[in-house]
């Protein structure tokens, strides 16, 4: 199950405060504004009474009993640890190090720390406990029946017996993955390992990108959505129909045109990079030549029925799609988490 980063998780288990990071990550998130006054709130239901002080002198943050919470120009931090030369925090699950000049300028000397933590734990923290076993019982049963459906589908399509098919599944899966991490990114969910990714060619480039009106085609669907759905069909096409793959080569050449605009637009245009979208990118070319390469792209012609088959059923998943993407953005309201 995902963990949900917050900086209220993050400060209890700094205390270490038994807590489930589902309940409390929606109950911080339900806060209208997370300030260290309604922090102070929210942690009195938990059982952790504490107080809350300005420093006159920002050279005093080694006398604050840790861990604390310190609140900066961009918001607040936990901090762990305060040493000669460098202040250790955490910030949404990541565990940070910076010098003592540095946090001190950044810093307000605005504090607050736990004075009373005995008996503190989440309200139903056992029920909230189960609950997260069973959804987690629930994943895993879930990844397993697809992995089982997945495995049969290669071997009985006879996919594993050509090279360039394996590829294609391989190519397919690693974009769908990719356009997943995208797809979590578009709708607020935060996730370490798409921050990472992202990361690799220019911090913040990935959010930057999306944030453009050149993120979406005609202005009605995002191009995650555009993504997510070209490689689950894909996929799914060619494990279910692999006699189909020539107009999968097809539509891949119909999508060559767009990695050019793309990485012409962030280049040029925005002069940001997008980790994950150069990485679609990259996948649809790696696609092509697997196409070539297998011999799909001579069977193209003549175009039959089923290619106008398989582009009804790209727009159908991405009309879907389109309706499903802003319920999961409304499913992250806290306000709609059963507790």
């Amino acid at each position: 199950m995902s963990r949900v980063f917050s900086l209220f998780n993050d400060y209890l288990t700094a205390l270490g405060v038994p807590h489930t990071d589902s309940y409390s990550g929606h109950r911080f998130e339900s806060m209208p504004f997370p300030t260290l006054f309604g922090l102070s709130e929210l942690l009195e239901e938990y059982g952790v009474k504490g107080t809350g002080l300005r420093l006159s002198d920002k050279t005093q943050y080694d006398k604050v009993p840790l861990p604390f919470l310190a609140q900066t120009r961009r918001g607040v931090v936990v901090v762990t640890a305060v040493g000669p030369e460098t202040v250790d925090y955490v910030s949404y699950g990541t565990a940070e190090k910076i010098p003592v000049a540095d946090f001190r300028d950044a810093t307000t000397g605005v504090v607050w720390f736990a004075t009373d933590k005995a008996g503190a734990k989440e309200p139903k923290y056992r029920r909230h406990r189960l609950l997260n076993f069973i959804n987690g019982g629930k994943i895993w049963v879930l990844l397993a029946c697809a992995a089982f459906i997945f495995a049969y589908l290669f071997i009985t399509g006879g996919l594993y017996s050509h090279v360039s098919t394996v590829l294609l599944t391989l190519f397919n899966c690693a974009g769908l993955y990719f356009s997943y991490l995208l797809v979590q990114k578009s709708v607020g969910v935060k996730n370490k390992h798409a921050d990472a990714v992202c990361g690799i060619l220019q911090a913040g480039g990935c959010d930057d990108i999306l944030s453009l009106k050149a993120s979406t085609f005609f202005g009605i669907f995002s191009w995650c959505e555009v993504g997510l759905t070209y490689f689950s069909v894909s996929l799914l096409t060619l494990l279910i129909f692999p006699q189909f793959t020539q107009y999968l080569a097809l539509c891949n050449i119909c999508c060559l045109p767009f990695t050019l605009w793309s990485i012409w637009y962030q280049k040029f245009r925005a002069r940001k990079w997008c980790t994950l979208c150069v990485s679609v990118q990259a996948t649809l070319w790696c696609l092509f030549f697997c196409y070539l390469i297998g011999g799909f792209v001579a069977r193209i012609a003549p175009v039959r029925i089923q290619f106008f088959i398989l582009g009804a059923t790209y727009v159908t998943v991405l009309l879907a799609l389109n309706r499903i993407t802003p319920l999961l953005k409304r499913s992250l309201n806290p306000d709609n988490y059963d507790l």
